[in-house]
Formats: C-alpha cells, sequence, structure tokens
C-alpha cells in the first residue's frame, strides 16, 4: 500500500528512480537545488556534482524521469521498455502499478529527452502486448488535504 500510495503522488523512490546514477535534473528535481547555488546564484555552485548539474541545468539533459498513464487494463512494471512508434527503446520503467483510485496502471519511467519532444505515440513493451502510454503531469493523483 505505501508503495502504490507514494507512487500515486508522484513521488520517486531511491533505489528505483533515483540512485547514484542519476541527477536531481534528469529527476525531475531541480526545485532542491537552491537558487543561490545556480549559475547566476550569489553562491553558485559548492556542492557535490555540481559542475555536472549545473551544467544540465544550463543546457537539458539527455533522459529525463517522466509520469506516464496507461489507458489499457495491462499492469507495466519495470523494468519494462517505453518504445516509439517504430519499436525502438526510448526509455525505461521504473516504478509502476495499478492505480485503486484512478483504476489505471501508472508508472514512472525514464524516457529519451528527444523522444518527449516529438509529437509520436508511446507504448511499453510487456511481454509481446504494446500498450499504449501517454505522458501526463504529477502527481497522479492530486492532494487533498490543506495546510
Amino acid at each position: 500500500a505505501r508503495d502504490t500510495l507514494r507512487l500515486e503522488a508522484g513521488l520517486p523512490l531511491h533505489g528505483h528512480d533515483i540512485g547514484p546514477e542519476t541527477t536531481p535534473i534528469e529527476a525531475q528535481l531541480a526545485f532542491a537545488i537552491a537558487r543561490s547555488r545556480r549559475l547566476d546564484g550569489a553562491k553558485a555552485g559548492g556542492f557535490p556534482g555540481a559542475e555536472v548539474i549545473l551544467q544540465q541545468l544550463a543546457h537539458g539533459v539527455r533522459r529525463k524521469l517522466i509520469g506516464l498513464l496507461s489507458p489499457e487494463s495491462i499492469p507495466i512494471r519495470p523494468p519494462a521498455a517505453i518504445i516509439d512508434a517504430l519499436d525502438q527503446d526510448v526509455g525505461i520503467v521504473t516504478s509502476g502499478t495499478v492505480s485503486p483510485t484512478l483504476g489505471n496502471p501508472i508508472l514512472l519511467a525514464y524516457v529519451d529527452s528527444q523522444a518527449l519532444t516529438a509529437e509520436t505515440a508511446l507504448s511499453a513493451r510487456v511481454r509481446d502486448k504494446r500498450p499504449l502510454v501517454m505522458r501526463t503531469k504529477l502527481p497522479f493523483v492530486p492532494k487533498r488535504y490543506r495546510r
């Protein structure tokens, strides 16, 4: 239940969606880098990995962690491949489940940035099936609490 709730909230899990091989920019976590530490900030850099991260902020990344939703009832779990209309691998699923709230499969996946700019249809490769997946904003389920 905890994994389903965190996925519905669009939160990445260390060891699945984020880890030592990913950067905050790839994982869509740039908000965690203080404005003062960015290139135009008062104290630019000065944190582990600053060279790579600041370069990615300025020039973009090769891949991004995005939320995907499938209208089909086939569960899509890691490490399923995300493919484009030409059946070429453009990404990989890092977390996925069927959302009890939405009733559809939801997943987090790293997808090539070039595949995201094109208006091509994406699918997942699940055994011999190719369920359609659509990019969606995170969180999958909007929060309903007040502070």
